[in-house]
């Protein structure tokens, strides 16, 4: 299943979120030159270029790789057991070759001659073959196929499933880098507060409890930025467990954010989702395992033939034989106990299948508000929160360039202009992840 294609409007809802570092790209603007000595005691983190750069993986590398990781191997094992089930179930009783040698005369001796042709024994080769009755194998390999169909579905399921894992890792991991590098420009600016302040008190122009404010806010930047940086490491390890990949790797930024397309209107088709149509195969194969249980009161018949030698009488005598249970005449056993397994064993598949059916409806449901209210809170903070935040603290930090604003008021505006950005990478990543998890579910399946 293709699922990222860069030339559809759908697939770039796939990359919602997948520039949540351009929120990253803009600082505010500080009073003072961005000149900051080396052996700033404020400025305590390693430069976020000064990191080695890992190739960066494209959401449909992830998503690729997540097909092949173990929980979809074990699935794909199952499959291959079916098929053996399937081959072992499809096939007649195979017949028997059976030899005597019979009517041996120890009182008198076995007389002179050879052994094959003279001596006094009764010999002979027979051949005894099972005919089943009552459709047995048809109903027994009914069943085996729709177990086989069950366990094909059943890998789709987990593929998809490891999938949405793996879309979901990997824009934690896009939110991630783009706190970081967030988090490190508003930790380089508060370096640069720091410094400033630290030489604006020595020339007198402030009081030292402002410059050891800012020295706080630096520092307490320098702490964010490295529990940012953890945050990295989290989630490179979370996407590398479910796909394989190199554990230090970075993701790449698959495009603009767009809106929702139209088609995100209509629920998604539950009918179409490989977990409910394998319960209807299990369902299927439950009855066919039914009938088959059924069908043991239809006793089978074996049939056989054999040609005889016996020396001074014949050389070639042949015997007929038929063989059959007396069950349901003679016998009291008429199968019940497989017959019982059999039934519970149906409404057994036939409850999970209610279960698949409100589970995959509610389901469908969530996916689908979960999508629209992404969307929505994705683009307030895009068109309202961020611009207007961007607004006020660039209002705060020319207002205390010109000494209108306390040194309180600007850090409070530079608190809240960092809230709000990590808030758009949040609601960023959330349209992302809703928007892949979404199209992941829709998308058709072909076992």
């Amino acid at each position: 299943m293709r699922f990222l294609n860069l030339t559809i409007p759908a697939a770039a809802l796939v990359a919602a979120g997948a520039v949540l570092a351009q929120s990253a790209a803009t600082t505010p603007a500080t009073p003072t030159p961005p000149t900051t000595p080396a052996s700033s005691p404020a400025v305590l983190g390693t430069p976020l270029s000064a990191a080695p750069a890992a190739p960066p993986v494209t959401l449909e590398q992830a998503l690729r790789a997540a097909r092949e990781n173990p929980d979809v191997a074990w699935a794909r094992y199952a499959v291959s057991a079916a098929q053996g089930d399937l081959q072992a179930a499809d096939r007649a009783p195979l017949p028997t070759l059976s030899a005597k040698a019979g009517a041996i005369d120890l009182d008198n001796g076995l007389g002179p001659g050879n052994l094959w042709r003279e001596k006094r024994i009764d010999k002979g080769v027979g051949l005894d073959w099972t005919v089943e009755r009552g459709n047995k194998r048809g109903l027994r390999t009914e069943a085996a196929q729709q177990g086989l169909q069950a366990t094909r579905l059943d890998l789709a399921e987990a593929q998809v499933q490891q999938q949405q894992a793996a879309a979901g890792a990997f824009y934690d991991l896009l939110a991630a880098q783009a706190r970081l590098e967030q988090v490190a420009g508003l930790a380089r600016s508060a370096g640069e507060l720091a410094e400033a302040a630290q030489r604006r008190l020595r020339a007198g122009d402030i009081s030292q409890q402002d410059a050891l404010r800012t020295d706080i806010e630096a520092r307490r930047a320098q702490s964010e930025l490295r529990v940012a940086e953890a945050e990295v490491i989290r989630a490179q390890l979370a996407l590398a467990r479910l796909t394989g990949l190199p554990a230090a790797l970075r993701v790449a930024d698959a495009g603009p954010v767009t809106s929702v397309p139209a088609a995100a209107a209509a629920a998604i088709d539950t009918e179409q989702r490989p977990d409910l149509r394998a319960a209807r195969s299990r369902v299927q194969g439950a009855q066919a395992a039914l009938d088959s249980a059924m069908a043991l009161r239809r006793n089978d018949v074996t049939v056989g033939a054999s040609l005889d030698h016996q020396p001074g009488t014949s050389r070639r005598m042949v015997e007929l034989r038929l063989q059959m249970p007396l069950g349901g005449m003679l016998g009291t056993y008429g199968y019940e106990g497989e017959i019982a397994r059999a039934r519970a064993q149906l409404e057994q598949a036939q409850a999970q299948l209610d279960k698949v059916q409100r589970t995959a409806a509610a389901d469908s449901a969530r996916l689908q508000a979960d999508l629209r209210e992404a969307a929505a809170r994705s683009a307030r903070f895009q068109d309202e929160i961020v611009p207007r935040a961007r607004q006020v603290a660039g209002m705060a930090e020319l207002a205390y360039s010109k000494g209108a604003l306390s040194l309180t008021e600007l850090i409070d505006a530079r608190r809240t202009l960092r809230a709000v950005l990590l808030d758009d990478i949040a609601a960023r990543s959330d349209f992302g992840r809703a928007a892949a998890v979404w199209q992941l579910r829709q998308a058709p399946i072909n076992p």
